[in-house]
């Protein structure tokens, strides 16, 4: 009896702890996102968050932002300059792809040297800021290298600029936003090919914690974890990114098929707010004020300053933000909001003046100005497009007609990028530490979604690269924050305090508008 009895023990024993092996092994974790996706390519990012976290699972950046604002290493250990022009990148020597080969500088330069080549071009990096490369950024095609990138050592290069550059904008621009590549799997494939080369949505050779295993860019990305990176084995098998409706995220978070939603890839709406607050299995994380619901202009298209001007006087920004948002949010001015270190008190808010409104409207036609306007939407950002549904009946009243055209965040993209809109409106967070990065390609003239550029303006943004002081700083975006209040390029038509929400179950996630995924090899589930 003691006998059978002890082998009755052992068997048990032994098949609990192949359950738990079991439950270890399947851990998995669905991330709720409210835009589908263009692209898993790191060499075809484009200025979504959904794409960039997408892509740096399977593909690090170098350098990442934590919820402190922080800049803290990924593929890189640090990235320094001693004269704003030259940066010197040292990679972490630890650092290796998921086949065991180092990831190293010629990784990096061969990344870069993709990017510029005009048939592989990466639109997403300035490269046209680095020596070496063309005003459009571009080298001769089939160039291996870049003359102002230099291979020092398997783990260091620099990259020299073409003009002052704040380290912090390098840091922001090119740290987290280059994804570098394996040279030694992807050197033979022709270049024309990279952009859409299938290999990029199920790569075998990854930097990053997680491989992509599947994906329909129009409802999931499946990943499974890399065993071999380097900065530790997630302690989570299977990830997921969901696309979800907005108003389905709060069913979502109830019945625990969604785990977690980062503020700036998932939306909530805010109606939904004090009801997600309430689930008892899910904290709530209310984000700084950060993603700016932006209203970029169109000035090529509508070229008489008091349109603009007309539709920065009739809205009633603050009203729709107590009204939709409950108050959840900021309304400024400009780019900059008040969690940027840069940003100014000197500069008043704009009031809603619908009188003053329809006298520039009436002039302005009286001239012979055009007062019938088409408004692009994103069509998942549901609470601002009642907003925008409401400036139109307003200013309707007042003598503009506006044509809402609500589409996806693809489709808005591809409209923005080739300037069929005379307004578009997009939630765009702006790194508060390097503002300059989106508002230099935003107020970047001919071509960029503005369409505006003025001698002031490029003067003060090139100005703000070249000072360290914070205050001083400050006072060259308060130059281009006025000119948005006197030419209006682009309104900002609130700052959203946006909600996060993690379920209690998943330990080490904390969703938040920066740094949510930086240790996510650390996350694990109870």
């Amino acid at each position: 009896m003691k006998k059978a009895l002890s082998l009755v023990l052992a068997l048990a024993l032994m098949l609990s702890a192949f359950g738990f092996a079991a439950a270890e092994e399947e851990k998995s974790v669905t991330v709720g996102v409210t835009s589908t996706l263009t692209t898993l390519n790191p060499l075809a990012v484009d200025n979504t968050e959904v794409v960039k976290y997408a892509v740096s699972l399977a593909f690090l950046p170098l350098v990442e932002l934590n919820a402190e604002l922080e800049f803290v290493p990924q593929l890189a250990e640090s990235i320094t300059t001693e004269d704003n022009l030259t940066f010197t990148i040292k990679l972490q020597d630890s650092a290796v792809w998921s086949d065991g080969a180092p990831v190293t500088a010629q990784d990096v330069a061969f990344t870069l040297a993709i990017g510029a080549d005009p048939v592989s071009a990466n639109v997403a990096l300035p490269l046209y800021s680095v020596e070496g490369t063309d005003d459009d950024g571009f080298i001769e095609s089939g160039a291996k290298e870049i003359s102002g990138v230099k291979v020092i050592d398997d783990k260091t290069l620099t990259v020299t600029a073409k003009w002052p550059t704040a380290l912090y904008t390098f840091e922001n621009n090119f740290g987290r936003y280059l994804f570098p590549v394996p040279a030694h799997i992807l050197e033979n494939v022709a270049r024309e090919e990279l952009l859409t080369y299938a290999w990029f949505n199920k790569p075998d050779v990854i930097s990053g914690p997680y491989f992509i295993t599947d994906a329909d860019l129009q409802h999931y990305v499946h990943y499974q974890a890399n065993e071999n990176y380097f900065l530790g084995a997630p302690k989570i098998k299977y990830l997921n990114l969901q696309v979800v409706a907005a108003a389905q995220m709060l069913a979502g978070l109830q019945s625990g098929e969604i785990d977690l939603v980062q503020q700036t890839m998932g939306s909530i709406p805010v109606e939904d707010y004090d009801a997600v607050r309430a689930l008892p299995d899910v904290t709530a994380v209310t984000g700084t004020p950060i993603t700016n619901e932006s209203i970029f202009i169109n000035t090529a298209k509508v070229t008489d300053a008091r349109i603009r001007q007309a539709l920065l006087y009739g809205m009633d920004r603050q009203s729709m933000l107590e009204a939709l948002l409950n108050g959840n949010g900021e309304v400024v001015d400009g780019f900059l909001v008040s969690a940027s270190p840069y940003f100014s008190q000197d500069l008043d808010v704009t009031g809603y003046d619908p009188e003053k409104a329809a006298a520039l409207i009436a002039e302005a036609k009286a001239d012979g100005a055009e007062t019938s306007l088409t408004w692009y939407v994103n069509s998942a950002e549901s609470t601002f497009n009642q907003a925008v549904e409401y400036y139109a009946a307003l200013l309707d009243e007042m003598g503009l007609h506006i044509d809402i055209r609500a589409v996806s965040l693809a489709n808005l993209m591809e409209v923005a990028t080739n300037g069929e809109h005379d307004i578009m409106s997009v939630e765009y967070t702006y790194a508060p530490v390097d503002p300059y990065t989106d508002v230099v390609w935003l107020l970047g003239g001919e071509g960029s979604w503005t369409g505006y550029a003025t001698e002031e303006t490029n003067a003060a943004l090139a100005l703000s690269q070249e000072l360290t002081d914070v205050d001083a700083i400050a006072q060259q975006y308060l130059i281009v924050d006025k000119a948005m209040q006197e030419d209006v390029a682009m309104i900002s038509g609130w700052v959203l305090a946006t909600l996060g929400a993690v379920n209690n179950r998943l330990e080490g996630a904390h969703p938040n508008v920066f740094g949510t995924f930086v240790n996510v090899q650390d996350w694990d589930v109870k």
